[in-house]
């Protein structure tokens, strides 16, 4: 097979590509820019072009697929020269498909949530040695890649996200996979640049309920009302509902309790035990006993930026987080305090998205920061005018949270001297964005800090 990626640097293509590659196809892709990490991992493939710009001579009927990203324009003149000649042109979430139609497919979505439960998923079938393709949205300790595609797996897991799928495909990248076991982590409303209202964006949650295979599996979360609805709905398929999997907290661990038995863990805040009961049911379906997988868990240390340990010390934790939807932003701090009962939580987070960036969004992170002792929203007015959105002030940023004392920054250099200025004993620090506060090296910074 002869495969060409347009936009081939970015995180979800890149992988795909080198994915292919390892296969045994013939892989070729074009992009205009490319950052690290996709540059080194691509040149060590030998997949990385020899030349950045978009070049149409390169796009001949010899090729069987072209994959567009969604990076890439409605006029990008390879897109353009595909067109021309009639060439299939996939998203990569239809290839994905394309690639696994003939398996059994296990779909994780929900507005939060999603990436930490696959990785669950995904860790537990590796400790097993049980044989499966993936894709998941975070680079995962102990996996090369983020996508997997082989020919003998019998099993593929996939992180369902609802953004859309490319600049020709507006469907919805969970709607391409047609699960036989799909689970939902709950639904807040995101992505308000292509789900301008709450009712066009929890619709296609139903119509991912209703891309489940016949005889399928629902695994939803119980406390979410609208999830509730959509289960109720169902009558093709079977439906299961998870909540909190019981737990104790002894001396800043979370200890599992099933059956009698105790499985001490290196997750925890509720939001993780949710995700772990559901993932549980997940495996469950796949013929993983409880015990099993409660055991294979307890090695599980989280997916890169969730709740990622960056740095500690006897008086202070630093942990960096991908929070920054309202609800992801709760979550978060919320499973900071409950786990650190006598130490003080520092919160900080960066205004990154497009949704979060939106005056008119900005109202739905009232009191989401409330359970920090200290809060900090950081963001770049540059962004919005790259963003093309109209201008934010710290005042509309500070009535939104609703939270008096909230500290609103615009500098990067005021971040870090404000960080650098404050007492950190007993005391930690929560870092959550999407992005990279315009330029910090976070990772150096702590080191800085403690």
């Amino acid at each position: 097979m002869r495969v060409h990626f347009i936009a081939i640097g970015g995180s979800a293509m890149h992988n795909l590509a080198i994915a292919l590659h390892l296969k045994g196809f013939n892989v070729t892709g074009s992009d205009d820019e490319i950052f690290e990490p996709s540059k080194s991992r691509l040149n060590k493939h030998g997949l990385l072009p020899k030349t950045e710009g978009w070049k149409p001579q390169i796009i001949t009927d010899e090729l069987d697929a072209i994959i567009l990203g969604m990076h890439a324009r409605k006029d990008n003149p390879e897109l353009l020269r595909a067109q021309e000649l009639g060439l299939k042109i996939y998203s990569y979430p239809e290839y994905l498909y394309e690639q696994t139609k003939d398996k059994r497919r296990v779909v994780i979505g929900g507005s939060h949530g999603k990436t930490t439960t696959t990785a669950m998923v995904m860790h537990v079938l590796q400790q097993l040695n049980m044989d499966f393709d993936y894709m998941v949205g975070a680079q995962l300790e102990g996996f090369d890649t983020m996508v997997k595609l082989t020919k003998d797996a019998p099993i593929a897991v996939f992180e369902g996200d609802e953004y859309l799928s490319s600049p020709i495909d507006l469907t919805p990248k969970f709607h391409w996979y047609k699960p036989h076991v799909a689970m939902l982590t709950g639904i807040a409303w995101d992505h308000m640049n292509v789900f301008p209202t709450w009712e066009n964006y929890t619709s296609q949650f139903t119509k991912f309920a209703d891309s489940i295979e016949g005889n399928g599996t629902l695994i939803y979360f119980d406390d979410d009302d609208e999830l509730e609805i959509i289960a109720s709905k169902q009558s093709q398929i079977q439906t299961i509902a998870y909540n909190t999997i019981d737990s104790t907290n002894v001396d800043g661990q979370t200890i599992v309790q099933w059956d009698g038995q105790s499985y001490p863990m290196e997750i925890f805040g509720n939001h993780n035990l949710q995700n772990l009961n559901g993932a549980r049911l997940v495996c469950n379906q796949l013929g993983i006993d409880d015990d099993t997988f409660l055991k294979a868990m307890q090695s599980f240390k989280g997916a890169a930026k969730r709740l990622q340990l960056l740095k500690k010390n006897d008086t202070a934790n630093i942990y960096l987080d991908f929070a920054h939807s309202p609800s992801k932003l709760k979550a978060t701090t919320s499973a900071m305090k409950q786990q650190f009962t006598k130490r003080k939580l520092i919160a900080v987070m960066e205004l990154h998205t497009f949704s979060s960036l939106n005056k008119d969004f900005l109202p739905q992170y009232k009191n989401t920061m409330d359970e920090a002792d200290k809060a900090v929203v950081f963001f770049n007015p540059e962004v919005l005018k790259h963003k093309k959105l109209p201008k934010i002030t710290e005042q509309d940023v500070l009535s939104a949270f609703g939270r008096k004392d909230l500290k609103v920054l615009t500098d990067s250099n005021e971040l870090v001297t404000w960080l650098k200025a404050q007492d950190y004993d007993s005391t930690n620090l929560l870092i959550m964005t999407s992005g990279n506060f315009s330029g910090l090296d976070i990772k150096q910074l702590t080191s800085e800090l403690i």
